[in-house]
């Protein structure tokens, strides 16, 4: 929603899984929240802190709302949650809905729909959304490799 924790943490978490694939002049990155929350701040301190650990640097990410353009620049538009997915639905143009999906789709090992906002909780919350988007992350490199980079590498 605002792009402060679970949003940010995807977003270093599938960068960095690019990265180290060797993908990174291919793949390009970028999360948004769904709502103007929290725009030009800084990951939440406890996200930066839980992905620090895990080797992730989220410092230079600052928070954004998504954009109309957004729709149309890039292949995948992601959500965390049900309710954020309903909000891009309703502000993307028809002809880029087929764009939007929830993030753990893509997730190989673990059978949940949405990534829980940890915002409220205690930091538990940030290291579940961690491996829930860790997860996530390698499933869905997987598929973009196997789908749209099949004769690259």
């Amino acid at each position: 929603m605002g792009n402060i924790c679970r949003s940010p943490t995807a977003h270093g978490v599938f960068q960095q899984v690019v990265i180290e694939r060797g993908l990174k002049n291919i793949v390009e990155v970028d999360s948004a929240g769904t709502h103007a929350y929290h725009i030009g701040k800084k990951p939440d301190a406890r996200a930066c802190s839980s992905a620090a650990k895990r080797g992730y640097n989220l410092s230079k990410l600052r928070a954004r709302k998504v954009k109309s353009t957004d729709f149309e620049n890039f292949e995948y538009i992601l959500a965390m949650d049900n309710e954020n997915y309903a909000d891009l639905v309703a502000q993307c143009d028809e002809e880029y809905k087929y764009k939007i999906k929830h993030f753990l789709e893509f997730s190989t090992q673990i059978e949940v729909e949405e990534v829980p906002d940890p915002y409220y909780g205690g930091l538990s919350g940030f290291e579940i959304v961690l491996d829930l988007v860790e997860d996530a992350s390698n499933g869905l490199l997987n598929y973009i490799e196997s789908t749209h980079l099949p004769n690259i590498k």
